[in-house]
């Protein structure tokens, strides 16, 4: 085989990696987070207070529920490239029945010279910018003035996520020409 065929051979190699965001965790961390939230307000805002604590609890969960679903999918197609899922041949039939998975899974097809190091940050990334998201979204409900932090975090963590699907994936080749 040439190198023209080689190089071709080994830039169409790819290797397959299974994102898996446990719902549990995720809940854990919103949780946690809207704690925090609720405890700094001042005594005199206790009903609010009380609004942005109960966050995980029974019916306010499935509000959490249906926006995790949503940023989840929100995610999946922002690592495209990388994440497309082809139509099955059998028809696919959708509907709006709230669903509760115990893991969130994002399957990326990457290119043979992706590094690891890049995936474990995306990783990271993607399970803040859920938390984030969620957390921009309850916070828009219970407590407005603090919506804008969690939405502009959520942003930061969107462009970091871009960007590094963006870095260097290839070999640096420089011509040997010294003038």
């Amino acid at each position: 085989m040439g190198y023209c065929c080689k190089q071709y051979a080994e830039q169409n190699k790819k290797k397959t990696v299974t994102l898996i965001f446990k719902r549990a965790e995720l809940i854990y961390d919103i949780s946690n987070y809207s704690f925090v939230e609720a405890d700094i307000l001042p005594q005199e805002q206790e009903h609010a207070k009380h609004q942005v604590f109960d966050i995980a609890q029974d019916g306010n969960v499935d509000r959490v529920t249906r926006v995790l679903n949503l940023v989840h999918a929100e995610c999946v197609e922002l690592l495209y490239p990388y994440a497309k899922e082809e139509i099955p041949d059998t028809e696919e039939v959708l509907d709006d029945i709230l669903k509760e998975p115990e893991e969130y899974k994002i399957r990326l097809s990457l290119p043979y010279t992706f590094s690891m190091t890049t995936v474990r940050m995306l990783e990271h990334f993607i399970h803040e910018f859920l938390v984030c998201r969620i957390l921009a979204d309850w916070m828009s409900i219970t407590l407005p003035t603090s919506a804008g932090r969690w939405e502009a975090k959520a942003n930061d963590l969107k462009d970091k996520i871009r960007s590094s699907l963006l870095s260097r994936t290839d070999k640096v080749k420089r011509k040997l020409k010294p003038w």
